[in-house]
């Protein structure tokens, strides 16, 4: 089978192909170190963009602590003031507290009387 010359002349020779008549063996050797420098080369790119990155996390760290560090604290806000009661519940707490007045005052009361007695 013979390829037309016009075929011939469009594809182009193998990357590898080192001299007409070179030795099978020396085209192999020529294409594995092709492909280890490639590897190698594309090694060498990801570690680059890798390294890239991290120094780009780090720089990204050091800016949000800068940022953060320089802002101003949150200002103190003031206790909520508690919530209005109804009257109902108003006039029970008032009266509740009457009645914790009454009581201690009968408590103090005593104690009163006992320190103010009459020493035989």
């Amino acid at each position: 089978m013979t390829i037309p010359a016009e075929a011939l002349a469009q594809t182009l020779p193998p990357a590898w192909q080192t001299r007409p008549g070179a030795l099978a063996v020396d085209a192999q050797r020529y294409r594995a170190d092709q492909n280890r420098l490639e590897m190698e080369r594309l090694r060498l790119g990801a570690d680059q963009r890798r390294l890239e990155a991290q120094a780009g996390q780090l720089q990204t760290q050091v800016n949000r602590d800068r940022i953060v560090g320089a802002r101003q604290p949150e200002p103190v806000q003031p206790q909520p003031l508690p919530a209005l009661r109804s009257p109902e519940q108003e006039r029970a707490a008032r009266q509740a507290a009457e009645q914790r007045r009454i009581t201690h005052d009968a408590a103090v009361g005593q104690i009163d009387a006992w320190l103010n007695r009459q020493v035989p």
